[in-house]
């Protein structure tokens, strides 16, 4: 999780110019599963492991299910049952 950084800096526009960047070279769609539509742009190593906002080679393009499959593991304190992790992959079409 960005934090109160992460708020501001999303709603510069820098960082709006370098997230249609990815998602423009990642062709629209979830690079793990190939959805298209409802795509977000993610911090391949995260910004609290010393990953860098603006690095277009540290960003991608994940759909909400994939990104939030992502999220998950990367997370020491929050863990998310296999239960409701089948449930929000169901939601959000990732398979």
């Amino acid at each position: 999780m960005a934090g109160k950084a992460g708020k501001r800096i999303y709603k510069t526009a820098r960082w709006q110019a370098v997230r249609r960047a990815v998602f423009e070279r990642d062709g629209w769609a979830c690079v793990k599963c190939g959805r298209m539509g409802l795509i977000e742009c993610d911090h391949i190593r995260p910004i609290k492991d010393a990953g860098d906002w603006f690095d277009m080679d540290n960003l991608q393009t994940l759909c909400r299910g994939c990104h939030i499959n992502k999220s998950a593991g990367e997370s020491r304190t929050r863990t998310i049952s296999p239960a409701r992790a089948q449930l929000m992959r169901l939601a959000y079409g990732s398979s």
